[in-house]
């Protein structure tokens, strides 16, 4: 059974940062497309971020580019999702997903198949 588990949401004033972590198990972690998908209160679903199996590859909305981070650790099963200079529009839930490696790494929230149960982030001003 694949479990994402997303941790370290949390409530932060503007142009704080915060680091948020997944653990994905169930599934080959090495093998996998990880991302980040974000809901605001009466919004629909955004794509946030996404880092190929290895690494070597990763992709950004333009909304955040420049300010969140996306990494991955494989010996621990683990994706980040570093947050710097966060903004009020950044509140929302943020949900850890997972996919299938492609050739090209796929930036639509569609394209994961597996959820966590999301993680609130507040930025208050």
């Amino acid at each position: 059974q694949v479990q994402v588990v997303e941790s370290g949401g949390g409530l932060v004033q503007a142009g704080d940062s915060l680091r948020l972590s997944c653990v994905l198990s169930g599934r080959t972690f090495s093998w996998s497309a990880m991302g980040w998908v974000r809901q605001a209160p009466g919004k629909e679903r955004e794509f946030v971020a996404a880092i190929n199996y290895s690494g070597s590859s990763t992709a950004y909305a333009d909304s955040v580019k420049g300010r969140f981070t996306i990494s991955r650790d494989n010996a621990k099963k683990t994706v980040y999702l570093q947050m710097n200079s966060l903004k009020r529009e950044d509140t929302a839930v943020y949900y850890c997903v997972t996919g299938t490696s492609r050739p090209v790494l796929a930036v639509t929230s569609s394209a994961y198949d597996y959820w966590g149960q999301g993680t609130q982030v507040t930025v208050s001003s």
